[in-house]
């Protein structure tokens, strides 16, 4: 551990003279991405420092056991021995931590896709409840979100729904929610009460930057057509909403919730551009790891990942074992508590020996 943390002072150190070089500071995108960097081995370097003083206090406080006659100064560095012992111990645990690699995507603003899965109507209703759980934290948490598409269906539900997470850390916070949202409750369209089941997907990718990816504009088709709109809007009558395809991965991506023609294409490039690059390091994983994980399947009910279930008031998510008997709250956007018991989990799995 020691010498990986003195291989991260040696960056710091030089990225503390690359930053002050103008030619960088000119070079915006390229600035706040090493400003980034520079700020996270500040913390390790800062925490490494303390870590240095408990351990020379310690050798200090040896020498009086060792050399030292009297027996109430002897019981007093004794004392204080096991104290900084405990100390030294607490900040290596936090030392282990902060070297483990961090997703340098962490920082980034989030994509979240939320789409129906298996359970008709009753599953586009789930995830419209998705999506106001989502809505409601990242309000908490002071962040903006913007809409990119949505697709309603005839009970207000949502078949589909996109859109940006406009924070600093955002996908940090959000990325464990990706995977299958399984629910438990009896649907407004059961007129027998009986409870169902049924499922949602829900995506997460990290908002591409312009330093991230190229993408040639030769390699696009972008087509217009008129948006659906909501209740028959004056957008019906113009071609504002955007489809563009991405011709050598076939992605596609439709945009028609803005009434002006570009803002939606300036919509569909970014969900395009994140979708792009998550499948580019989907493409690099495998390469490595055959059996790597996608992050969302079929939407299936098997491959849940938690479990929403309404009668007993209760979350589940599967990946950790963890069960909270507040899920009236937590679709209230109180998702903290889960959040970052998912984060500790992933940590310490990360964490180096």
């Amino acid at each position: 551990m020691i010498k990986k943390i003195e291989t991260l002072i040696t960056r710091y150190r030089e990225l503390t003279e690359i930053l002050a070089d103008p030619s960088v500071i000119n070079e915006q995108a390229k600035f706040r991405q090493l400003s980034r960097e520079y700020n996270e081995l500040r913390q390790i370097v800062n925490k490494y420092q303390q870590y240095n003083q408990i351990v020379k206090q310690i050798t200090e406080d040896e020498k009086i056991l060792q050399l030292e006659e009297d027996r109430e100064l002897k019981q007093m560095a004794k004392a204080e021995i096991d104290n900084l012992r405990n100390k030294k111990e607490r900040i290596e645990e936090e030392l282990k931590l902060i070297i483990t690699p961090k997703d340098p995507d962490d920082k980034k603003n989030a994509i979240i896709e939320i789409r129906a899965g298996t359970g008709g109507e009753e599953a586009a209703l789930f995830a419209l409840d998705l999506f106001r759980m989502y809505n409601k934290y990242c309000e908490q948490k002071g962040w903006k979100i913007e809409l990119m598409n949505t697709n309603p269906t005839g009970l207000g539900g949502l078949k589909e729904v996109i859109f940006l997470v406009c924070g600093e850390g955002s996908f940090g916070h959000l990325k464990y929610e990706s995977g299958v949202h399984r629910v438990q409750r009896i649907p407004v369209t059961e007129a027998g009460g009986r409870i169902h089941t049924s499922a949602a997907t829900v995506a997460v990718l990290p908002e591409a930057e312009e330093i991230d990816l190229k993408i040639d504009p030769k390699d696009l088709r972008i087509d217009t057509f008129c948006s659906k709109g909501h209740g028959g809007q004056s957008v019906n009558t113009t071609y504002s909403a955007i489809r563009i395809t991405h011709l050598p991965s076939g992605l596609v991506v439709t945009c028609q919730d803005e009434r002006s023609q570009l803002q939606n294409k300036i919509r569909a490039m970014k969900v395009l551009c994140s979708r792009l690059l998550e499948k580019i390091k989907q493409e690099q994983t495998e390469k490595t790891a055959i059996e790597r994980r996608q992050q969302v399947k079929t939407g299936d009910r098997s491959e849940k990942i938690r479990t929403y279930n309404f009668p007993q008031n209760r979350l589940t998510d599967h990946r950790i074992g963890l069960t909270l008997y507040k899920l009236d709250r937590i679709l209230d956007g109180e998702l903290d508590e889960l959040i970052e018991a998912l984060t500790i989990d992933a940590q310490k799995r990360e964490m180096p020996e």
